[in-house]
């Protein structure tokens, strides 16, 4: 059995160092040291303590490594206008589905997941999207994620200094 849980703020390192793994397998390098690992700390930090519940992360922990992770998934809730499909307008969005390399294909970030989804049907989400890599898209699908239609956009806005 593997004993999922939910993320708190003292795992903040540890899914941020979990983020580089990702990163790297996806960009088949290591991404650089930087501030991006403090802000996604700092960001971690405060939407894991905040009472408004709009981040989860579900772990797993390192069975050998006391402290260290062996995977995770974080997802948010936006709150959008409601629409026919989902009168609600509770939008979840999955990302950093992540587990170490030696600890794959063990169903680690499938429990991850599923801990995740049940989140989300406990607060009445009525979607949820993701981005999927390659590798990952049969677990996705596995779960009952299926690919959309149209055009996905994006606009890219210089952030000011200090800003981001």
């Amino acid at each position: 059995m593997i004993n999922v849980r939910r993320a708190v703020v003292a795992d903040a390192g540890e899914i941020v160092r979990l983020r580089g793994v990702m990163l790297a397998d996806m960009d088949q390098m290591a991404p650089a040291p930087g501030p991006w690992q403090q802000a996604a700390r700092e960001v971690l930090h405060h939407r894991l303590a905040e009472p408004a519940d709009l981040m989860a992360v579900f772990v797993v922990d390192d069975p050998r490594r006391p402290g260290a992770l062996a995977a995770c998934a974080t997802g948010t809730i936006e709150q959008r206008l409601g629409g026919p499909d989902n009168p609600g307008g509770l939008i979840g969005y999955v990302f950093n589905v992540v587990t170490e390399p030696a600890y794959r294909r063990r169903g680690f970030s499938r429990a991850c997941l599923e801990a995740l989804l049940d989140w989300y049907r406990q607060r009445g989400v009525g979607r949820v999207d993701l981005r999927a890599s390659v590798p990952g898209e049969p677990l996705y699908r596995s779960l009952g994620f299926v690919p959309t239609s149209g055009p996905t956009l994006r606009l890219s806005l210089p952030v000011p200094a200090g800003r981001g």
